[in-house]
């Protein structure tokens, strides 16, 4: 890709624009969350545009501003640090031309590596297991959920019912963090992917061709990966059950993908103005119902094929 000169200027702006985000992710909450979203968007952005040596400048001066501001060695920096690495990855896959497949996979597979890297070396540096290094994470923000619920007026017994759960649901989050981990990077993936490519159009920056987005089918095989893992919460066998949820909380990412492929393919078929889609798009986000059922199109597409693209193709 043609690429400008990589002037200070360009730099700095990068490294103020992940600041930006990265304080909104931590000083607000909702809003927080959607930020964190675009916060590897400065990186990948600045890769495509200026290369690799400005990028790395910009990711490892906001790593250590980030670190500064944190100040201390925590699972959140790892956090910020995954995202950046999210950035940075995504710029490298879009020189090689590869499928959109492809390049959310390893996108996902390197985000969620630098993942597990990071959190080996913290475990050093704090003296702990990984394993009990997460657990004492859940749990601090689960008592700091708990006492959110108390402030905000919540009713008692609600908040009681909660406390006395407490243990079984760090147990149950402890078990279930590889799988988030893992559909969280290829969530994040595919944000920055559907992000980038409005942002680069509109700059006029070259972007790789993935085709019709709204036309993407998951690889038929996955089917049965999914019924699977289903079928292993049937067992009477705590190891094959974890497996079981595990592999499922990743597969139904996958099938939310193909499931919003297909609302955004009869969205443009039956012309929809943008405004209706802005909000029907939101609501998706929101309700915990629409959500599954957007996974429940996405798994069944392949028996109903919603948009009658053909049992083979994919786009």
């Amino acid at each position: 890709m043609p690429r400008t000169m990589a002037p200070s200027r360009d730099i700095a702006t990068g490294i103020g624009a992940t600041i930006l985000i990265f304080a909104a992710v931590f000083r607000l909450t909702i809003i927080g969350f959607f930020c964190s979203i675009i916060l590897p968007l400065p990186v990948l952005f600045y890769r495509v545009k200026l290369g690799r040596k400005p990028a790395v400048i910009i990711a490892g001066v906001s790593a250590a501003i980030m670190a500064a501001m944190i100040g201390t060695v925590a699972v959140d920096l790892l956090f910020c640090l995954w995202l950046l690495m999210i950035g940075f990855v995504l710029g490298e896959l879009y020189e090689k031309g590869l499928s959109v497949d492809q390049t959310l996979l390893r996108s996902a597979a390197a985000a969620f590596g630098a993942v597990v890297a990071g959190l080996l070396i913290f475990s050093l540096l704090a003296g702990k297991g990984p394993v009990s290094l997460v657990s004492d994470y859940v749990a601090e923000n689960l008592r700091l959920t708990l006492e959110l619920y108390r402030q905000s007026g919540a009713a008692l017994e609600i908040v009681d019912q909660i406390e006395g759960s407490l243990e079984q649901i760090r147990f149950a989050l402890v078990r279930v963090l590889p799988s988030m981990a893992a559909a969280g990077s290829l969530l994040i993936s595919w944000a920055c992917l559907l992000v980038s490519r409005s942002l680069f159009q509109a700059r006029k920056i070259p972007v790789p061709e993935f085709g019709p987005l709204n036309q993407w089918r998951s690889p038929e095989p996955l089917v049965w990966a999914a019924i699977g893992c289903g079928a292993m919460l049937l067992l009477p066998v705590t190891p094959l059950k974890i497996i079981g949820i595990n592999g499922l909380i990743v597969l139904m990412t996958v099938y939310f993908f193909q499931g919003i492929a297909i609302v955004s393919f009869l969205f443009e078929k039956k012309k929809f103005p943008r405004a209706l889609r802005f909000i029907l798009y939101s609501l998706i986000g929101l309700q915990q119902f629409l959500l599954l059922l957007i996974i429940g199109l996405g798994f069944f597409d392949m028996w109903v094929d919603f948009r009658k693209l053909g049992a083979h193709q994919n786009g």
